[in-house]
């Protein structure tokens, strides 16, 4: 363990109160690795997964240089963006931000964060007052260049987080057209799980000599977190999810779904059965997914349902559990999906519920983390039984009286005496529990 503090690294007081009072003592290793060749004015090329402490080894260093620059000036023209942060998702950003404001809370700098699925007029404003640091998605970044709210020319610093992802998502053209636009003498820093040809051939493009490093490989998964997996059949998953869920270990929880359509729903039934459960997804608003995700935080929702696209995104302190109620086909984005636990050294569990016909995705993520995942015994579930025919409200069904046919019991519909307005021409007839021949043509109105 390292015994190197934040002291050491030649923080200004201001930011080492703010660490303080933030909780933080001891520097992570890309922190520790990160700090000091930024410092030294390195453009910096680091190899991190979420949750090493990424956001720190960029902001505090950046705050740091930005300080002999900080003004209590209220014009606009003293507070000019000096550190461009561009990071791939909504979440992210107001991720960074929140950690910048904090750290930065002890000094004159302003920061921003920009992004879209939000009305743009209520971000003017604050850009025109003036800001050191912004923070932005590329959409909306382009679309405030477009609207001439925001100026590039003196950005001294540029940070690209989860690069990555970035390109995954397909923000180059957009990136490159960001680049252009910052002066060429500027120190750049570019963060991102994985190292692809791709973000080689970007870095050559916009960085100068950079250094590298890297704390993690991109299949490593954190040693801290406990992975555990079920071998459930798929119609069994929601119970097995509730009582996971009913557990003392199970304050606060992540579950991680395939699709939009999963999440929503089993939101919904959770909230059904007294969870305090919501979704976040893409086909939310933002202002859904922010209310969701500060509730969450705040703990009057204590089980959130997510896709991948908050895998990355989210950061929430000392999250204790993260449950893949469907893993991912892709088996990197299981290791991003159970990073979201075990945040800068403390201790998380994963938990994997896996059917018959995702067995082979297992498979993949054992292969890519090089170890086994533990199979728990499943546990006795509490559930309806299903009967061997019937459900045990279903009443049995009795074959009609020829001198008065009765309506089909399975459907639970009164008797109706006139048959003719029993079943309407304009329905389609129930037949499934009858034979053909018990439908006579009399059933049918009269032409």
């Amino acid at each position: 363990m390292s015994t190197v503090s934040f002291a050491d690294l030649k923080l200004a007081p201001e930011i080492l109160r703010a660490l303080t009072e933030s909780g933080y003592t001891t520097p992570t290793p890309i922190q520790e690795q990160a700090i000091p060749l930024v410092l030294e004015g390195h453009d910096l090329m680091a190899g991190a997964q979420t949750g090493t402490g990424k956001t720190a080894a960029f902001a505090l260093p950046m705050l740091q240089k930005l300080l002999p620059q900080a003004s209590s000036s209220t014009s606009p023209a003293r507070h000019p963006v000096r550190a461009l942060i561009l990071v791939p998702t909504r979440e992210l950003a107001i991720q960074v931000e929140e950690s910048i404001k904090a750290y930065a809370k002890h000094t004159k700098l302003r920061s921003l964060v920009v992004f879209g699925g939000v009305d743009i007029k209520t971000q003017k404003p604050h850009l025109k007052n003036g800001v050191e640091i912004l923070v932005a998605t590329p959409g909306r970044l382009l679309d405030h260049i477009e609207q001439k709210t925001v100026l590039l020319n003196t950005v001294q610093m540029l940070v690209l987080d989860e690069a990555d992802r970035m390109l995954d998502m397909g923000f180059m053209p957009d990136l490159k057209r960001i680049l252009a636009l910052l002066p060429r003498q500027r120190q750049s820093l570019m963060f991102s799980a994985t190292f692809s040809n791709e973000i080689k051939k970007l870095s050559e493009d916009f960085m100068n000599y950079p250094t590298l490093i890297e704390v993690a490989r991109s299949n490593a998964s954190a040693e801290n977190i406990a992975q555990k997996v079920y071998m459930v059949e798929h119609d069994d998953k929601h119970a097995l999810l509730t009582q996971l869920l009913r557990g003392d270990d199970a304050k606060q929880v992540i579950v991680f779904t395939k699709t939009k359509l999963t999440a929503s729903r089993l939101a919904k039934q959770l909230q059904r059965e007294g969870v305090a459960a919501d979704a976040i997804h893409g086909d939310k608003t933002q202002l859904e997914r922010m209310q969701a995700l500060n509730a969450f935080k705040q703990g009057s929702v204590t089980v959130l349902i997510a896709t991948d696209v908050a895998a990355r995104g989210l950061d929430i302190d000392s999250l204790p559990m993260v449950i893949n109620y469907e893993i991912p086909h892709a088996a990197e984005d299981y290791v991003h999906r159970i990073g979201r636990t075990g945040r800068a050294g403390a201790s998380g569990t994963a938990i994997s519920l896996v059917s018959p016909d995702e067995e082979r995705y297992l498979q993949d993520i054992e292969k890519l983390i090089n170890k086994p995942i533990k199979r728990e015994v499943l546990p006795a579930l509490a559930k309806p039984q299903r009967a061997p025919r019937a459900e045990p409200h279903h009443r049995e069904f009795h074959k009609p009286k020829p001198q008065k046919p009765s309506h089909d019991a399975w459907f639970d519909k009164p008797y109706v005496p006139n048959i003719a307005h029993a079943i309407p021409a304009s329905e389609p007839e129930k037949t499934e529990s009858k034979p053909k021949a018990q439908i006579p043509a009399l059933f049918r109105r009269p032409g």
